[in-house]
C-alpha cells in the first residue's frame, strides 16, 4: 500500500519551509519501517523508489510546481529512471535523502535523487518526470514559465545524455521471444 501518512506528514513538514528555486535541493530524513523491508530485513528496492516519491513531493511543493499543477489542471508521471542501489538499510536506520531537479529538454524534466547513511549513499536514482494534460505531455518550458522562471536548462550531466540515447534505443514495446 502507499504510503499516504508518511506522505501527508512529509507535506505538513515542509508546509512552511523556503521556497526552492527549480534547481534547488530538498532534504529530508527517513526511517526503514517494518512495511518497507524484504525477507533479508533490509529495504526492499521496489519500496526505495516509492521512498523517493516522499522526496519528490515536498520537492514539487516547494518550487511552487503543485500550485502551476493545480492551477493548469496538469498531472505528473514518472516517463522512466534509472536506480543504483550500493548500500544496505536495514530495519529501523534512519536515511538522509537529497532530491534535486538537474535540467530539462523539449519534453520531460529529469531529477536527481540520493540517499544517505552516514557518509555513504546508500541508493542513487534518476527520474525522468513529464507535466501532462489532456492534450498530452505539457512542454517544460511552459512548466518553467508557469512557475516564473528562466526556461532555459542547464547542460545535462554526460551520464545523463548517454542515458537518454541509450534509453531512446530500446524497444518498444519489448519484444518478447517465442510470444
Amino acid at each position: 500500500m502507499y504510503p499516504y501518512l508518511r506522505m501527508f506528514k512529509e507535506l505538513w513538514k515542509f508546509r512552511n519551509a523556503p521556497a526552492l528555486p527549480i534547481l534547488g535541493s530538498h532534504v529530508s530524513h527517513h526511517r526503514c519501517w517494518p512495511q518497507d523491508i524484504d525477507p533479508w530485513k533490509e529495504l526492499n528496492n521496489g519500496r526505495t523508489l516509492t521512498l523517493y516519491d516522499l522526496g519528490r513531493i515536498p520537492l514539487g511543493q516547494r518550487t511552487g510546481l503543485h500550485k502551476a499543477r493545480k492551477a493548469n489542471r496538469w498531472g505528473m508521471t514518472v516517463a522512466g529512471n534509472s536506480t543504483r542501489y550500493r548500500r544496505r538499510v536495514r530495519l529501523f536506520e534512519r536515511v538522509e535523502m537529497i532530491s534535486r531537479c538537474i535540467g530539462w529538454d523539449a519534453r520531460f524534466i529529469y531529477m536527481e535523487q540520493s540517499m544517505w547513511k552516514g557518509g555513504d549513499c546508500t541508493s542513487h536514482v534518476m527520474i525522468r518526470s513529464a507535466i501532462t494534460s489532456r492534450a498530452g505531455i505539457v512542454p517544460p518550458a511552459e512548466v518553467l514559465k508557469a512557475l516564473g522562471q528562466d526556461a532555459a536548462s542547464p547542460p545535462l550531466p554526460d551520464w545523463v545524455q548517454a542515458w537518454i540515447s541509450a534509453d531512446a534505443m530500446r524497444p518498444w514495446p519489448p519484444v518478447i521471444p517465442g510470444v
